[in-house]
């Protein structure tokens, strides 16, 4: 089997750094990657906290491609706090909806949900119906996961946050240098989250939460690639 007839694994644009940064406005350097990855046919899922991912829309129409927007809260004070960098959350809804109006596949992840912030069951079931009028097919919830250092950091931004989500994470379990929070809290959060996703008729996952018998599809949204490409050789 020669190298272009190999089946094409799908591309992630980004597992851990934003491809749409505001430095993407200028240098086009995500542009010119996803240029290659269509051009070779190879499936791409972008995964963006940015709107800036809907100036690519004449590339991500033509190929086998999945857009997953992280939007984890529509309220500004929390979205400033823990998100400064970041469009928002808004913005970020309205460029789901215009993914979607073009056809292409869109995933929303709520993640992380935070104790104390993030986690209010009105606000989540408000998101996810928000979600759901965006076209969003698809939902990924996880809970925050601290690394080492988290909280020394976020001290120099708020120390009561600081103290409050270190009482939170006290029981926490490490895993791969990762917090883990108690899994009956993890499992009522996810589980919160996952009723109102299905309620609205969107597939539903968890990630890193080890709680996969609760996952509708995979985790990443990669299945709605293929659904749409099985899709269009119909045609």
């Amino acid at each position: 089997m020669t190298v272009r007839t190999r089946p094409k694994l799908p591309v992630m644009l980004s597992d851990t750094t934003d491809p749409y940064q505001p430095a993407e406005a200028r240098y086009e350097i995500t542009r010119r990657c996803l240029e290659a990855l269509v051009k070779e046919d190879f499936p791409v899922l972008i995964v963006t906290k940015s709107d800036l991912v809907t100036r690519d829309l004449d590339l991500l129409s033509s190929g086998k491609t999945a857009v997953s927007v992280t939007v984890t809260s529509l309220d500004d004070r929390f979205s400033r706090l823990m998100e400064p960098g970041a469009p928002h959350p808004f913005r970020r809804l309205k460029a789901l909806r215009k993914l979607a109006e073009a056809g292409i596949p869109t995933i929303a992840r709520i993640d992380p949900i935070i104790p104390g912030l993030n986690d209010d069951p009105e606000d989540l079931e408000h998101l996810v119906m928000r979600l759901k009028d965006m076209g969003v097919k698809h939902v990924t919830a996880s809970t925050l996961k601290p690394v080492r250092g988290f909280f020394r950091r976020l001290e120099k931004v708020s120390p009561q946050l600081s103290a409050r989500l270190q009482e939170a994470y006290r029981q926490a379990k490490t895993v791969a240098g990762y917090g883990y929070l108690p899994s009956q809290l993890r499992l009522k959060t996810v589980n919160l989250v996952r009723g109102y996703v299905l309620r609205e008729g969107m597939t539903f996952a968890s990630c890193r939460e080890n709680l996969q018998h609760l996952n509708t599809s995979i985790c990443d949204g990669t299945a709605y690639i293929y659904k749409q490409t099985r899709l269009s050789s119909n045609f």
